[in-house]
């Protein structure tokens, strides 16, 4: 399938003049990356003067800047009819509510199924787009709030966004142990040493930096709610910072360790304790300035009823054993 094709024309301010070509035109062009713009010199897609150039390329200033150039496919996944609970949707993005068990992208182990399946059977042009799309990622049994690029504008601008922590996320969960406050977590995540599956807590030097502020909801006997907020995005961030302060997700199978029941507890929290097999995390809320219109647009999403159920729970015990284990 042919791509669509994209032209500009441009002339290289004065202002330019002494600068590498690719530098001007990732200002000229601020819709594309640097590193797409660059690929499409190399490939003779853009042009100086009616010639070709070379990304090193110095300028004069005044130049005849023309692009053309086709959006060939990023992804070869095939579209799949798979249920999406698309809550906004315009011709530059889309914010979707992810249900637990979905996984996000092809992988070892999932060549199908996945959230990028569905978004390509939405709207099959996102295939011409980076990973779909898709600019940030939750975990296959996390649900809640994702927004996907549906533009190379929109694309550019989320990536961008996210790296800066210009969006903001926040985060549903419930944890062991039955906390007095909240507080901040600051402490590196990196690959842990011998288990290829999960992250860890490192030092400085062997991961990234990584910041997680949490506050208390709601205590129940031996659990609590708690709202977390997200100062950088490392992969299972909340999962790591919450299990290395002693107060890993419920259900969590990397993270949380054997099963730990409350003395006393209620038959009905027994059973929803044992049953519930994913962590209890859920991305409530999502908010940003749009990439494109400027305007601040803000989404929350409902708590899965699995998590709701076992906060349900939660609270009758309480009722039924008081305050103390």
């Amino acid at each position: 399938m042919t791509g669509s094709i994209i032209r500009h024309e441009a002339v290289v301010p004065l202002s330019a003049a002494g600068r590498r070509f690719d530098q001007a035109l990732a200002e000229m062009f601020p819709d594309y990356s640097r590193s797409r713009l660059t690929s499409w010199i190399k490939a003779g897609a853009i042009t100086l003067d009616g010639a070709p150039a070379v990304p090193r390329q110095l300028l004069k200033g005044g130049e005849q800047v023309r692009l053309e150039a086709e959006l060939e496919n990023e992804v070869s996944s095939e579209p799949e009819a798979i249920a999406l609970d698309i809550v906004h949707e315009d011709e530059h993005l889309l914010v979707l509510n992810k249900p637990a068990g979905l996984v996000v992208h092809p992988g070892a182990g999932n060549p199908a199924g996945t959230l990028l399946n569905a978004l390509l059977h939405h709207d099959p042009k996102l295939a011409e787009l980076p990973r779909g799309g898709i600019v940030h990622r939750l975990d296959k049994d996390t649900s809640g709030l994702m927004v996907v690029a549906k533009t190379l504008a929109a694309h550019t601008a989320l990536v961008d966004m996210l790296s800066h922590h210009d969006v903001d996320r926040q985060y549903e969960a419930v944890v062991l142990g039955a906390l007095i406050a909240g507080g901040t977590i600051d402490a590196a995540i990196g690959r842990h040493h011998s288990d290829r599956l999960r992250q860890a807590v490192r030092d400085e030097e062997d991961g990234k930096h990584a910041v997680t502020h949490y506050r208390l909801r709601e205590r129940f006997r031996a659990h609590s709610l708690i709202q977390c907020n997200l100062e950088t995005g490392r992969t299972h961030q909340i999962r790591v910072h919450m299990a290395h302060v002693g107060h890993p997700l419920v259900g969590d199978p990397l993270y949380g360790g054997s099963l730990k029941l409350p003395k006393r507890a209620t038959p009905e929290l027994v059973t929803v304790l044992r049953s519930f097999r994913r962590q209890a995390l859920h991305a409530e809320r999502l908010a940003f300035e749009h990439p494109v219109t400027g305007e601040a647009l803000s989404f929350n999403a409902q708590r899965p009823d699995d998590m709701d159920a076992l906060i349900v729970t939660l609270r009758a015990d309480l009722m039924v054993n008081g305050p103390n284990e």
